[in-house]
């Protein structure tokens, strides 16, 4: 038995008609065809399915869909600018931080995020990035060009 959840959707209204104990993650890519969000673990230890919801960095694969009623949702696909890539995306592509680019949206998102709560003043320390990533598992590079990524953004942007 299913049950209609509206929320914004990358800046659109969207219904879709989700299962009860259905993960907002799931409900993004299956109904809604928005693939960029990865569903890896399920159990929220890796951080591929992290979307923004009401500005606040949230692992999809642990929240239900029908808990999203309402609220705003950021996927990755709202990051670029059409072809341009937003420049967190773009450092990361430049320092060898995407790889494979599994966990890229995912650390996209909980990177804008973290940046957004705690910005203005001095850029991050290394640990503040650190803190950042901690739900986020990237089994290529190792986190160095990650790391180097955010914090020339982050030096960037102030």
């Amino acid at each position: 038995m299913t049950r209609p959840v509206r929320f914004t959707l990358n800046g659109s209204a969207v219904t879709a008609e989700v299962q009860p104990r259905e993960s907002l993650g799931n409900a993004i890519r299956e109904r809604l065809g928005l693939t960029g969000t990865q569903v890896a673990c399920g159990v929220g230890q890796c951080g591929a399915c992290t979307v923004l919801l009401d500005g606040a960095a949230v692992r999809s694969c642990l929240l239900l869909a029908v808990q999203a009623d309402g609220c705003e949702v950021r996927t990755i696909e709202s990051v670029a600018d059409g072809d341009r890539l937003h420049p967190l995306q773009a450092a990361l592509l430049a320092s060898g931080g995407t790889q494979c680019g599994y966990c890229s949206p995912g650390i996209v998102l909980a990177v804008m995020s973290y940046l957004d709560e705690h910005g203005g003043g001095d850029p991050p320390t290394r640990l503040d990035i650190e803190r950042a990533l901690a739900h986020h598992l990237c089994r290529c590079t190792g986190y160095a060009p990650i790391v180097a990524a955010i914090e020339a953004y982050a030096a960037g942007q102030r």
